[in-house]
Order: C-alpha cells, then sequence, then structure tokens
C-alpha cells in the first residue's frame, strides 16, 4: 500500500535554515499534509524523478560473504527522498534498516545498485571527496555515538565544520547553537565522559545538525533519552527537514515514525511496504499523556 495524505498533525514553525530562533520544545502548530501544497510536493512519490530527490537509492543490494555462507543485508531496495522529506524506516531486528543507513551515508558501498547524494553518485568519488562530501553534506546520528573522549562537546560538535576548513571560533560558535537547540548550551565544555547517557546523545544529534547538512540520517537516535527528551529531539529533527533538508530515521517506535511524511517497512533486507505516516503527532502525544 501507499499514500500520500494522512491526518492534520503538529509542526513545528519552520526556523531560519541557518539555526534561527526557537528551541527543541518549540510548540507546533496544526498542519494538514493533506492540503494543496503537501499533494505538489515531489517526495510523496517514492519513485519521482531522481532530480528532485536529495537522496537517491536505486536497486540496492548488500551481500556480506559468498557462496553458503552469504547474508543478504539487502536486495534490490530503491529509495527517494525530497528535499523537506521526512522518511522513517521500520522492520524487525535483522531486516536491514542500519545497512541501508550506512550505505546511505557513504560509510559503507553496495554489492550492486547505485546510490547519488543530491546528484552524486557515491561510488564514483575517491575516499579524499566522499570523505569530503560527507563532512559538508551528511549528519549521521550513530547508535554508538561516536563522540571523542579527548574533546568537549563544543569541540565534537565543530569537528565536522573545523575539518572542512571553517575557522575554530565560527566553528565553536556554529556548535554551541546547536548544542542550545538540543538544550545543552551549558555544557557545551563537558567531555562526554562528565555527561549523562542522554546528553551524549544530544551531543551527536548536535554534530549531526550542525551547519548546513542536507541529508540527515538517524539510526534511533531517541534510543538513550527520556520519552519527553525524545519528543524534543523529533520536534528538531523535523523542523530542519521542514527548512528544505531531508532525512531518514531508522526507528522501532510507532509514535516516532509518527513524525515522518512517510514509512518504509524493511523484511529480510526487501522493502514490503511504504505507506503515509502512522497518525497524527497530536493523537500520538494524548497517547503518551502529554
Amino acid at each position: 500500500m501507499s499514500g500520500t495524505g494522512g491526518a492534520p498533525t503538529t509542526r513545528p514553525d519552520p526556523p531560519d535554515p541557518h539555526h534561527g530562533p526557537g528551541g527543541p520544545a518549540d510548540q507546533g502548530r496544526p498542519v494538514d499534509r493533506a492540503g494543496p501544497d503537501a499533494a505538489a510536493r515531489p517526495g510523496d512519490d517514492p519513485h519521482g524523478p531522481a532530480a528532485t530527490a536529495v537522496l537517491d537509492v536505486r536497486d540496492v543490494h548488500r551481500t556480506h560473504g559468498s557462496g553458503d555462507a552469504a547474508v543478504h543485508a539487502l536486495r534490490g531496495v530503491s529509495l527517494t527522498v525530497a528535499p523537506g522529506e521526512l522518511v522513517a524506516v521500520m522492520g524487525p531486528s535483522g531486516s536491514g534498516k542500519s545497512t541501508l543507513l550506512a550505505l546511505a551515508g557513504g560509510l559503507d558501498g553496495p554489492t550492486a545498485g547505485e546510490i547519488r547524494v543530491e546528484g552524486q553518485a557515491l561510488g564514483a568519488l575517491d575516499p579524499r571527496a566522499l570523505a569530503r562530501l560527507r563532512r559538508r553534506r551528511i549528519g549521521y546520528i550513530f547508535q554508538n555515538l561516536n563522540l571523542l573522549g579527548s574533546l568537549t562537546a563544543a569541540e565534537n560538535v565543530a569537528l565536522p565544520l573545523e575539518l572542512d576548513g571553517v575557522g575554530v571560533r565560527q566553528g565553536r560558535r556554529a556548535a554551541r547553537v546547536a548544542l542550545a537547540e538540543v538544550g545543552l548550551a551549558e555544557l557545551g565544555d563537558r567531555f562526554p565522559d562528565q555527561l549523562s547517557g542522554g546528553q551524549q546523545q544530544r551531543v551527536a544529534i548536535a554534530r549531526a545538525l550542525v551547519g548546513e547538512r542536507r541529508l540527515v540520517l538517524a539510526d534511533e537516535p531517541t534510543g538513550a533519552l527520556d520519552s519527553q527528551t525524545g519528543e524534543a529531539v523529533l520536534r528538531l529533527l523535523r523542523r530542519r527537514v521542514d527548512a528544505g533538508a531531508a532525512a531518514v530515521l531508522v526507528t522501532h517506535e510507532a509514535r516516532h515514525a509518527g513524525w515522518a511524511d512517510r514509512v518504509v517497512f524493511l523484511r529480510d533486507g526487501v522493502m514490503v511496504d511504504s505507506t503515509a505516516p502512522l497518525g497524527g503527532v497530536e493523537q500520538l502525544l494524548a497517547g503518551s499523556g502529554r
């Protein structure tokens, strides 16, 4: 089944793309995704023109090993994600969700098929060019966080910018804005081992969102967070998408998938279904007692 409509949902006012006013706990406003503007969005068609896509995954396979020991992590998966679109990926453990995210972020290569980010085929890039594209265009929220223990929270967040040639002062200023967006404005000088697990998760999220990232890939980004903080992070991700980015969210939680424009389902490495949102955010929040 497939669809582009949905019940009216709560969506925050989109901020300025350069981190305008507003925090992750901003109140939302009702928006009808079934309205005329939503109907015209290119991302509503999962097989829409590649030229409109930030992420274009074309008939991708990923096989580990060979012969009788081969493990087929992905089998012919295709997915396009347009600017301003948040796609949630769901499925049981071992279905290929994290593999899809690793391939989309250029952290691994497909056995067959092609992946393009803003029209650029990742397989055509040498390692240095691929690393540069990841730093500039892709924000990745890892399950295992990958924070550097020798750097402060602000230094961890600023690192991708500084590696790309942004001045230290400018990079740290951008990092502190990003940390403020995830509610850690006062903790930028702390090292990861001085932060709780949830605070470390929010530092990793700030690192993924800092700068002008056009594609955000989030692998269970709220796994270490309480429900209230998790919803605040999803509001932040939703605002970034509404400001023009594209995002893919891997989640086991239907209430988190409710923030997405579209939900795709994987099973045994195959995309078995694609549907409209799993229900309005207002109803999801009401169901959680907030």
